[in-house]
């Protein structure tokens, strides 16, 4: 009933996200770490604001204390990157976060990092999923959470300042405070408004923000800032005279962006943002790793300032065990997650805010001039993508059509290659793309194409439509 996706576990609340589960998988880590001989090392927990996530790492804290595992648990709703950031600053060997991330309110679940913060390997979750299957016919010993506090068996934390001091400490205060910048936060009532307006104001920003209240429902909206749901924000930045919207979804390791213009900017367009930024404007040096469905503008920016650009599977595990492997300058994906070096080695959608605003403090320019030189410089690409429901009875059908028969349709460009790595992507001769691939963190099909011509994208991804009759 528990099976590890690309960022964590995730499941229906009331289906399989139910006590019984948190236990099990509490059980699993406790278990793996005393296998490891680091359980003396304890681990942190940490939690957002969805439905039952305060009472799930309560469950989890529980179990540890029942496993005789010192537990930190952080004493209010925290940013998923507070967290792993807390992981990597005590030297813990583990970490747990109870969020579902950007998924839909119905679902809850867990996302675990190991040593120095950084998001689980396929690894440790395969060795999890073990541990679970042995336990599942166990009873999981747990002490209640009043006991365990009385015994210190938990002990609550808010490494909150810290966690802000080294956010600061990363960006060029100074340049910020004198632009009085007026920004506008849209936390999407997830769990990041108080680091980033803490953050905001420290460097003397004018800062708004909206859907700011504790709403397990999200305001009906999916918790992901994208296009579609940040229309509220960029009406606001627009009638508010603002220069930045700045949206995370719902634990804050994701951002989205709204222009001066009340134009979004799509993820994609952020990370080649900062990594141009940070080389040319900052003049540090590295390489960039993104995974296999995020834009090769970046491709283009790293081989013009003689940098290499990696790709990866999806999934920030894949990214930030590259970067740590070729000592990359950033990492990140087309979802609005991204990294840099020097910070936590997991998806951080506060820094990367707080770095947005310190590049358009600096450089005095606007998000999209800076956009522009870059296009100016390496080229217009354009994306198109669309996603799919799946039944399990479809998706293993369309697993068998693509990966076992390898079946492909016919398009109207020269085929460079194909690669199965994650998914079914082909390169064009022409530089453009396109991926096929099933999500790893709900029931979906994904499309995307990357072509010179956004016609020729949206071609492609009708192509796959048709042929896979979706």
């Amino acid at each position: 009933m528990i099976s590890f996706g690309t960022g964590g576990w995730r499941a229906i609340i009331g289906e399989d996200f139910t006590k019984r589960n948190v236990q099990l998988l509490s059980a699993a880590i406790c278990a793996l770490m005393k296998e490891q001989d680091v359980q003396e090392r304890g681990l942190c927990i940490g939690y957002d604001r969805r439905f039952l996530s305060r009472e799930a790492a309560q469950w989890a804290a529980e179990v540890c204390a029942g496993a005789d595992v010192p537990c930190m648990l952080m004493d209010k709703e925290a940013p998923t990157p507070l967290i792993m950031y807390t992981v990597r600053e005590l030297k813990l060997p583990y970490g747990m976060a109870v969020t579902a991330s950007h998924n839909p309110a119905l679902y809850n679940g867990i996302k675990v990092f190991t040593d120095g913060g950084r998001d689980a390997t396929e690894l440790v979750t395969d060795e999890l999923e073990k541990h679970i299957a042995a336990l599942a016919c166990k009873e999981v010993f747990t002490v209640s959470y009043t006991e365990a506090k009385d015994r210190g068996l938990v002990k609550p934390i808010n490494p909150f300042n810290s966690y802000i001091d080294s956010i600061l400490a990363l960006v060029d205060m100074e340049a910020i405070k004198n632009k009085h910048l007026k920004i506008a936060l849209d936390p999407m009532y997830g769990v990041s408004r108080t680091s980033l307006q803490t953050i905001l104001l420290t460097v003397r920003c004018e800062v708004d923000v909206i859907h700011e209240r504790h709403d397990t429902l999200f305001g009906g909206r999916l918790p992901s800032p994208t296009l579609q749901t940040l229309g509220a924000l960029s009406r606001f930045v627009v009638e508010s005279g603002c220069d930045l919207g700045i949206a995370t979804d719902g634990d804050a390791d994701r951002i989205g962006i709204i222009d001066d213009k009340g134009t979004f900017l799509h993820p994609n367009k952020i990370l080649v943002l900062l990594y141009y930024y940070l080389l040319a404007y900052r003049g540090w040096k590295g390489a960039v790793v993104r995974n296999n469905s995020t834009t090769h503008l970046l491709d283009r920016v790293a081989q013009g300032f003689g940098e290499t650009c990696y790709e990866v599977p999806v999934g920030f595990k894949h990214i930030s065990a590259q970067m740590q492997k070729t000592d990359a300058l950033i990492g990140g994906e087309s979802s609005g997650g991204l990294t840099v070096r020097g910070h936590i080695p997991g998806k951080d959608g506060i820094y990367a805010a707080t770095l947005l605003v310190e590049m358009e403090a600096k450089t005095g320019k606007k998000l999209s001039e800076i956009y522009r030189e870059v296009t100016d410089r390496f080229g217009e690409v354009h994306m198109v993508d669309a996603d799919f429901t799946m039944t399990h009875e479809r998706k293993q059908k369309l697993i068998q059509l693509l990966f076992e028969q390898k079946a492909l349709p016919q398009f109207p460009f020269d085929i460079d290659h194909v690669s199965y790595m994650d998914g079914c992507k082909i390169y064009f001769k022409n530089g453009g793309w396109v991926i096929c691939r099933f999500s790893g963190t709900e029931p979906l099909l994904r499309t995307c194409a990357e072509m010179p011509e956004e016609a020729d994208a949206q071609t492609c991804v009708s192509i796959w439509r048709e042929f896979l009759e979706l």
